[in-house]
């Protein structure tokens, strides 16, 4: 019952009869910024030519949301596809782990060098060991905040890497597709902008803060030769006109950003407190919109079942190269579903107390 990806809510419904809460997938539980329907009925007339190939109102979103030149600006089908484009580039790919595994199958298919580099604990970066293990012209892959750890490296730490990155001829493609998510403590469009964003890519995307996995949008700010070279390397129209009538619209309501923000705080905050109480739980700290926690006396697998009969979907992490069959990830949700999740690892661990009691009056 392994799972490669989370939000797979139609493989494991035979196991529960009713709606399913999807805990695997780290989508914001707000939805998406509303207004946003309106919008795409006004362009549906759109559909009938081809998008705009060069994105200039897109990219033009984009950079204005990031604070970026539009030309700096380059437009995806989901973030993957600029993430792959960057791997095609390289002989040499290089990742942490445990991290997304799309990026090592990525590298796989597209037949290149595979350079991993073990984090310490799953939450911290050994500088030393990544000193002696940054490839010469390799492109290194960092989730900032990382998935599924959920660790987010500091300004320092960023900086003082990307100076490693560089003194190597490297490429850092940084993926923030959970930074909105974090607090507000740097912007690494900010910090990469005075250097030029020479050896840097920072790849973002719409799927999991604007609620829209399906639309299938992905940006990345990178410096101006590099943007142009990625946007002739990708195919043509590869973004479709719902999408980037969203992307025209999204960036502009701050409203929705800041709600957002503070809601999915205030919920990771009130998770990462209640699943800290179990003491059969290691809780990793987190700056995403997820939590990865350790089981100390289960199976993943074990705990899945438990779950899924209780109507609830949690995300299995056996998938993730580096970490064992007792670790398990939840996405923040609704207050009422967060409740729900924390009354199940009640009923969890009062069953194995119930067992146990049970076998000593045997």
């Amino acid at each position: 019952m392994s799972m490669k990806h989370g939000g797979d809510t139609l493989t494991y419904g035979d196991i529960y009869a009713g709606p399913i809460i999807d805990f695997s997938s780290n989508v914001n539980p707000l939805g998406y910024p509303k207004g946003l329907e309106f919008e795409w009925m006004k362009g549906f007339e759109d559909l009938r030519a081809y998008p705009d190939i060069k994105y200039r109102a897109l990219r033009k979103s984009v950079g204005d949301y990031l604070g970026a030149d539009p030309e700096q600006i380059v437009v995806g089908n989901g973030s993957m596809e600029l993430i792959d484009a960057m791997i095609a580039r390289y002989s040499v790919v290089q990742f942490f782990q445990p991290s997304f595994g799309e990026y090592e199958a990525r590298a796989k298919i597209r037949n290149k060098s595979i350079v991993s580099i073990a984090m310490e604990d799953a939450n911290e970066v050994d500088f030393d060991v990544l000193g002696e293990n940054i490839r010469e012209e390799s492109l290194f892959i960092l989730g900032n905040p990382n998935n599924p750890t959920g660790y987010r490296m500091s300004k320092e730490n960023l900086l003082k890497f990307y100076q490693m990155i560089r003194e190597k001829n490297a490429v850092l493609v940084l993926d923030e597709a959970f930074f909105e998510f974090c607090e507000p403590d740097y912007d690494s469009i900010d910090l990469f902008s005075p250097y030029g964003f020479e050896n840097v890519l920072v790849v973002r995307a719409a799927t999991k803060f604007f609620g829209l996995p399906g639309v299938r949008l992905g940006y990345g700010c990178t410096s101006l030769g590099l943007a142009k070279e990625i946007r002739e390397d990708l195919n043509p129209w590869s973004v479709n006109a719902f999408a980037e009538i969203a992307g025209r619209y999204i960036f502009k309501c701050q409203d929705f950003i800041d709600q957002s923000k503070a809601y999915i705080k205030e919920e990771r905050d009130y998770l990462l407190r209640e699943l800290r109480q179990f003491e059969d739980l290691e809780v990793y700290e987190s700056k995403a919109n997820f939590i990865l926690i350790k089981l100390l006396k289960h199976k993943e697998t074990q705990v899945l079942q438990f779950f899924l009969e209780r109507g609830l979907l949690i995300r299995t992490c056996q998938s993730f190269a580096g970490l064992e069959d007792q670790h398990i990830r939840v996405a923040v949700r609704s207050h009422e579903d967060n409740e729900k999740l924390i009354e199940v690892f009640k009923e969890l661990f009062k069953e194995d107390v119930d067992v146990y009691q049970g076998t000593n009056e045997d």
